[in-house]
């Protein structure tokens, strides 16, 4: 048995550790979170202290079991959790579960998982920091009381089965306000006017007007002027100019740049950072930090030296600016500078890739630049043509890297100018003055929502990931793509002393990956607004992260940090339930001219609906289910009249009947015997018939055979939990060990085998004749089948000596009983 035993939270980072330490040292995981709330119930003691009631779950018991019987037999424990509040929180847990005694108990953290820092971190021990854990602590109590306190107001006021969050809330909140400041938004137009120079070598000189004109009238009247009028240059002004390389990263930028120039997600750049930190490829990934040690800059200037030159070369120290930043780590940066690539999951190549770009490029020179501005005058006009220009004079830190924006209406950078003299005159060849509206403010992508909630002090980096996963899951928010709408624009142009008028049309509003809130995630935000304003406040919301840092350090005391929060929260939690109105989000759009009743929008059971008369009426009201990007907020009366207009009959197909529908799940058309949805984002009133018959196609050719096992085709598909094969009525995950793409027959039958194989270890018992089986279920727990009815058995069921009889008696219990009909 080894004298010492080392406990880490992952088993990836279990086994890199392994490789750096000796025979005398045995690492384990934790998986994580040995202990937690558990889910049933509140598990706070709230009238002493706020003590959290902690519970080992069920299927963490038998690891902790073993951890403590290793833990008896080492002279040493370590405790090598990650180095942040969570980490520390996990150690604690851990002494705490396990019974372990402080005088055989090692904290030991590291920020890299080289054999160096491990060896340090072993020669560095210390004591768990209870500050750090207590404020893990506060922000798990404080979110839990929020959760569980608020939820049942909105299930009881708004919808069942909704939820409601501390910081989650407060980010929807954000993405409702930005999405009000569209829809309110007022485009203006003006003429935006842009010159072309004719010059030696048929090379065009591009010059801009550096005014707008307001309108049509103005910009006719500026190029009537330069109808006859000659042009030159009056001035030329050079300057030298540099850029300076972004700092390290940290994880809300690397979230950010990773979104803008990978398209990750939020979540999946946290999930790559950690497998390539557990992988020993990078530092720890949660930080807030820019700082770089004194090593690292060592060994970033000698790899600049080696593959760039000295000149390229420039030391630099960062310095954190982040509000309220949290423990004292370094940047996210490589753990070894000389490898510039890895190989391996394509993700973590490009991750990788990318910061080890910009660890690299923020130790680089700075990028030298000259800037060159031509002024030209016009004759007969007071107003002047503006030229710019820039050339790249020393690369610097471009040749490796350069931070990308999330600003959408950036103009590009100017080119090389031609060679140019004072006083020369410019031969015009035309002016053009483009009708242009400005922009509404930018939706929120996942990166800019990140940003703004560092801005904003909201949250930490450890928080943003779960945040944002969290209130898409809920169906608060959408991530998504929008086509955007058509608009006329004028462009008037003077070209050989002649102004043309066009109208051309463009498509504006198109977004890509931007987050838009739900209907639900609307009226909830209204509601918890309206009713819990200082919860969803900005500023207190950002005070509370603030209180969590002063935990952390020791300055406050964290049970009565949660009083001084739950106090106030709890009677406003009273006084709501008894007085706040229910929140349906209705707006009433106008009568229904058929029928003479009233058309509002409104929440329903199964989402936003619109509903024609009212449920007193002597006539039942009609309802119907918005479609698409459709909203209560913003849906007309004609849109809304126009969803009752189906079931509606397109024409014939193959001497079938096609109908397009609107269901419970979304807008269809219907076949024969065949259902096609119809998508999402797509208007149901615009599908006709030729539409309808392309979807049909397309079903049937993702549906065609792709082979034929045991006489019998195989189809394949992706569904709501991936690519699959469908054979014999059996639908099949197919996993990364598989080429979807390219399935081979033998891919095809050993996925069929080992599914049928599955099927039939499934059954524990099966009582045919009387169509009752015993079936094993997930998470090691089991169920009990009859036909639609299915009770469910838990994992300390003893299956193996389970009778007909306690079969029969659970069936019966769960059948649902008939009601006898009243008498009249």
């Amino acid at each position: 048995m080894a004298k010492n035993l080392v406990i880490v939270e992952s088993p990836a980072k279990a086994k890199t550790i392994e490789k750096f330490l000796g025979k005398d040292f045995t690492v384990m995981s934790s998986f994580g979170h040995i202990r937690d709330l558990p889910g049933k119930n509140i598990s706070i003691d709230i009238e002493n202290g706020f003590e959290p009631q902690y519970e080992i779950p069920t299927d963490k018991k038998k690891l902790v079991s073993e951890l403590k019987k290793l833990a008896k037999a080492a002279d040493m424990v370590w405790l090598a959790s990650d180095e942040d509040r969570e980490g520390e929180a996990i150690s604690w847990h851990l002494l705490e579960a396990l019974g372990l005694k402080e005088d055989k108990t090692k904290r030991i953290v590291f920020h890299e998982i080289t054999k160096s820092a491990i060896t340090k971190a072993v020669e560095n021990p210390r004591k768990i920091n209870k500050d750090l854990v207590d404020a893990q602590q506060a922000r798990r109590i404080l979110d839990r009381l929020v959760g569980y306190e608020l939820s049942p107001v909105l299930w009881k006021k708004v919808k069942p089965s909704l939820s409601a969050g501390r910081v989650q809330s407060v980010s929807v909140r954000l993405i409702v306000e930005r999405e009000r400041e569209i829809q309110n938004f007022n485009y203006e137009s003006s003429f935006r006017v842009v010159a072309n120079f004719i010059l030696e070598n048929k090379v065009v000189l591009k010059a801009e007007l550096p005014k707008r004109f307001k309108t049509k009238k103005e910009a006719e009247t500026f190029l009537e002027k330069c109808k006859s009028a000659n042009f030159s240059v009056e001035s030329l002004e050079t300057k030298p100019s540099k850029k300076s390389p972004a700092a390290p990263f940290t994880t809300s930028t690397l979230q950010q740049e990773a979104s803008r120039k990978l398209g990750f997600s939020v979540s999946q750049t946290m999930s790559v950072a950690q497998r390539l930190y557990e992988s020993g490829k990078i530092t720890y990934m949660r930080t807030d930090s820019v700082n770089l040690s004194n090593e690292a800059i060592g060994a970033a200037k000698a790899e600049i030296t080696k593959a760039y030159g000295s000149e390229f070369s420039q030391v630099r120290k960062y310095a954190t600016k982040s509000k309220g930043a949290q423990e004292a780590h370094e940047a996210i940066r490589p753990t070894y500078f000389n490898a510039s690539s890895i190989s391996g999951e394509s993700q973590q190549v490009k991750l990788y890739d990318l910061i080890w770009k910009r660890a690299i490029a923020s130790q680089m020179s700075d990028a030298q630049l000259e800037k060159t501005t031509v002024n030209i005058a016009i004759s007969s006009a007071d107003e002047k043509f503006v030229a710019r220009g820039e050339v790249l004079l020393f690369e610097g830190f471009l040749k490796v890297y350069l931070e990308s924006t999330d600003d959408e209406n950036v103009d590009e950078d100017s080119g090389m100018l031609p060679p140019l003299k004072e006083g020369e005159n410019l031969l015009l060849d035309e002016i053009v003055a483009s009708e242009r509206y400005t922009h509404h403010p930018a939706r929120y992508t996942e990166a800019s929502l990140v940003r703004k909630l560092e801005e904003l002090g909201i949250g930490r980096p450890s928080t943003y990931a779960p945040t944002i996963s969290t209130i898409q899951k809920r169906g608060y928010i959408v991530k998504e793509n929008r086509d955007g709408e058509k608009r006329n624009y004028t462009v008037l142009t003077l070209k050989n002393s002649n102004i043309s008028d066009e109208v051309k049309s463009e498509i504006f509003g198109a977004e890509k990956k931007k987050m838009f809130p739900s209907d639900i995630g609307t009226i909830v935000t209204d509601f918890l607004v309206e009713n819990f304003n200082k919860v969803l406040d900005y500023g207190f919301t950002a005070r509370v992260e603030e209180q969590f840092d002063e935990i952390a350090i020791g300055q406050k005391k964290w049970n009565k940090m949660i009083e001084e929060f739950y106090t106030p929260f709890h009677k406003n939690i009273e006084y709501t339930l008894e007085h706040a109105d229910r929140a349906s989000g209705e707006r009433a759009l106008g009568i229904d001219p058929e029928s003479g009743k009233e058309v509002i929008a409104r929440i329903g059971k199964f989402g936003a609906m619109i509903q024609i008369g009212k449920t007193e009426d002597e006539e039942k009201p009609k309802f119907a289910s918005l479609q698409g990007t459709q909203t209560i907020e913003t849906i007309t009366l004609e849109e809304a009249l126009e969803l009752f207009k189906f079931p509606k009959a397109l024409g014939n197909f193959e001497g079938e009947e096609i109908v397009v529908s609107q269901g419970r799940f979304g807008p269809y058309v219907k076949f024969a015997d065949s259902f096609v949805s119809i998508p999402k984002d797509e208007d149901l009133s615009s599908v006709n018939l030729q539409r309808a018959i392309e979807l049909i196609e397309e079903k049937r050719k993702a549906e065609a055979p792709i082979a034929s096992y045991e006489n019998m085709p195989v189809q394949k598909g992706v569904g709501r939990f991936g690519p699959f094969i469908k054979w014999n009525g059996m639908f099949i995950n197919v996993n990364k060990k598989y080429d979807f793409d390219n399935l081979s027959n033998q891919d095809i039958a050993q996925l069929i085998e080992d599914k049928k194989q599955k099927e039939i270890e499934k059954y524990i018992h099966n009582w045919e004749e009387e169509g009752i089986s015993l079936q094993k279920a997930r998470w090691g727990r089991f169920n009990l089948v009859k036909g639609k009815i299915k009770v469910e058995l838990g994992k300390d069921t003893d299956v193996e000596n389970f009778t007909l009889e306690q079969a029969k008696k659970l069936i019966e219990e769960k059948t649902p009983k008939k009601k006898k009909a009243k008498k009249k």
